[in-house]
């Protein structure tokens, strides 16, 4: 039996999506930890590379969105691959801030040109009834890359952070690129339908059955929407908690809680697997109710488990955050481009998504910022950390009122 190479396209992002998962967003936190230890950085300062990773991911969006919409995303993600890997490389090589930032601005180039936003926009286009469970299995890899983390925080303790972070360079480029050219710009590039469909016999299409046709939104017409709007707000006061934790959670275990850095990679692990969990979920349910409920419901998770976290004096609240905020994650993030694409159909998803990388970096920028400020002005993470919470949690009436667009 043929397998419709959409699923292809899915595997092979889920595998880069791993590398970037495993290697730099989870594991960003263990470098803060180290870094902060041993160049006596703020960490109101490594924070910085967090935010700096966000800046550039807001600059570049709409450019890179509109390069998508017209050439495809193949050669965007070969190219972000290789930058990625060379990133990593120069990571292991600094010894001041200023070289620290400079190595994240290049990761951070690489992992746009490389990573979920082209890969996203790949994957759109070659499902529609099956959206929502092609992106939760393709984001699957992100989950899975928290299974690294643990190595990564045993090769760090064991052999440094330099080795750590050449050798992650070396590991993108011989795995990322070799899955990176299995990526095609649509279904009809390879001769087949959207979601591996037999072509409509001539003179049928959606419209004689029973779903309406898909509205074609420009990236102008939605931007005059307040769904556009309100889904952009809702996933930027998500990712509030999402990137202070990849930021800081290691640290405030280790120094908030007493855990070593292997013992907070494993809490890590253990929230990337509620994470997997939760895709699982997402692709057996997501195309089946309304994304704007799950979404709505998937923000309180990100505010109790931040809370259980914050305030968690036993290793079972630490164990509840994981979980809980895990399976937040896993579940709502696969749905927030996925609501885009049903909203505005596909025809500018790459420029809209794109515009929506500026309102969504509000939270990717404040989220590390604001729990690094508080933790160097009170000397722990309890009141940046409530506020985080307290914020995302409030985002559950944004996704409810984000309709779909008539």
């Amino acid at each position: 039996m043929k397998i419709f190479y959409g699923w292809k396209i899915v595997g092979a992002a889920a595998g880069i999506q791993l590398l970037i998962g495993g290697l730099l967003l989870q594991a960003f936190g263990a470098y803060v930890a180290v870094l902060s230890d041993e160049k006596g950085w703020s960490k109101t300062a490594l924070s910085g590379g967090a935010a700096l990773q966000s800046i550039e991911g807001a600059l570049l969006g709409p450019a890179l969105g509109w390069i998508i919409d017209r050439f495809g995303p193949r050669a965007i993600v070969q190219a972000g691959i290789v930058l990625l890997g060379l990133g990593f490389m120069a990571l292991s090589q600094i010894d001041t801030i200023g070289g620290f930032y400079g190595a994240i601005v290049l990761i951070a180039v690489g992992a746009s040109l490389g990573g979920y936003f082209p890969l996203t926009v790949a994957v759109v286009h070659w499902f529609h009834r099956k959206r929502a469970r092609a992106l939760s299995t393709m984001s699957l890899g992100l989950a899975l890359g928290g299974v690294v983390v643990p190595l990564v925080g045993w090769v760090m303790q064991t052999y440094g952070w330099r080795i750590t972070a050449f050798g992650s360079g070396v590991l993108i480029l011989a795995a990322g690129l070799p899955l990176a050219r299995v990526v095609r710009r649509s279904p009809a590039e390879m001769g087949e339908t959207v979601d591996g469909m037999p072509p409509a016999p001539p003179g049928e299409d959606d419209a004689a059955g029973d779903e309406p046709v898909q509205r074609e939104f420009s990236a102008r017409e939605a931007l005059r929407t307040r769904a556009f709007w309100l889904l952009g707000l809702a996933h930027g006061f998500a990712l509030l908690v999402v990137t202070a934790v990849n930021v800081h959670a290691i640290s405030h275990m280790k120094e908030g809680l007493g855990y070593s850095v292997a013992q907070a990679s494993l809490v890590i692990t253990l929230m990337t697997a509620a994470q997997a969990a939760g895709m699982l979920a997402g692709a057996a349910i997501g195309d089946r109710f309304d994304k704007r409920y799950v979404a709505a419901a998937c923000m309180l998770g990100h505010m109790i488990g931040l809370l259980l976290l914050t305030y968690g004096s036993h290793p079972l609240l630490v164990g509840g955050f994981a979980v809980v905020h895990g399976v937040a994650w896993g579940l709502r993030g696969p749905f927030m481009q996925a609501m885009r694409a049903d909203y505005f159909g596909l025809q500018a998803i790459g420029m809209i998504m794109g515009l929506s990388a500026f309102i969504i970096a509000i939270g990717q920028v404040a989220g590390p910022m604001v729990a690094g400020m508080f933790a160097d002005a009170t000397g722990n993470y309890r009141t940046g950390f409530t506020v985080l919470a307290l914020v995302a949690g409030s985002g559950s009436v944004l996704f409810m009122l984000a309709r779909k667009p008539q």
